[in-house]
């Protein structure tokens, strides 16, 4: 009797690398500068390996004589990447600007995922009034001789992955009092541009100061009634 084979799983070191896995290694990457671990020219080097790498352990390598490779990083109360699955592959909205200028602001819905892209060209992404239907919206951002700039509400968390090759890509990283506030993860890399994300001040998510509200009422009341 024939027996069928059965094909044995492929060593974790050979799977092929995702896009999550290579933000993953990005961030350590970016610890590791900030701590002086590493110079601007290694960081560079290896971040530009990344970005080529196919497999998990070829990410690996790049992590190998660092400590965070060895050790379980610390949880915080708003996560560095998205969480698994809550974040489609597919983009919910594409802004793209080639050799002209691209525009999303004022009183509009923030889907999970948005791509941007500007080549030659300019791309504003302004959450400040935007309505945030979800807790976590990612923004992949690409800028070829261009610029992307994101603006969010100073009550929200930002966070940012990315590089550039002569080209810049800077976020202003926020923490949210509220843990339930909406998260905006800012990735990107920018190719002889710019890609930028900040705060604008004064502006606030309203459901967040709602919710401020109500709680503080609660306490007032619990308060009076002793």
């Amino acid at each position: 009797m024939d027996l069928q084979k059965q094909t044995a799983p492929a060593p974790a070191a050979e799977l092929r690398a995702s896009d999550a896995d290579r933000d993953r290694i990005a961030d350590i990457l970016r610890d590791a500068l900030a701590e002086g671990r590493l110079t601007a020219d290694e960081h560079a080097e290896r971040v530009e390996g990344v970005l080529g790498a196919k497999t998990v352990g070829e990410l690996e390598a790049f992590i190998r004589d660092l400590p965070a490779a060895h050790a379980r990083r610390v949880t915080v109360s708003a996560p560095s990447r998205p969480t698994a699955g809550a974040i489609p592959v597919d983009p919910d909205d594409n802004v793209v600007a080639v050799f002209s200028s691209a525009v999303r602001k004022g009183r509009w819905r923030a889907g999970r995922r948005i791509h941007a892209y500007a080549v030659f060209g300019s791309v504003e992404i302004d959450l400040s009034e935007a309505l945030f239907e979800y807790q976590q919206v990612v923004i992949k951002a690409i800028s070829v001789f261009g610029s992307v700039e994101v603006r969010v509400p100073e009550n929200v968390s930002l966070r940012g992955t990315g590089g550039g090759v002569l080209g810049s890509f800077e976020v202003d990283t926020l923490d949210a009092a509220e843990p339930d506030a909406p998260v905006v993860y800012l990735d990107g890399w920018a190719v002889l541009g710019s890609i930028e994300g900040r705060p604008r001040r004064g502006r606030l998510v309203a459901d967040i100061l709602d919710r401020v509200h109500r709680k503080v009422d609660r306490t007032l009341h619990r308060h009076l009634e002793r």
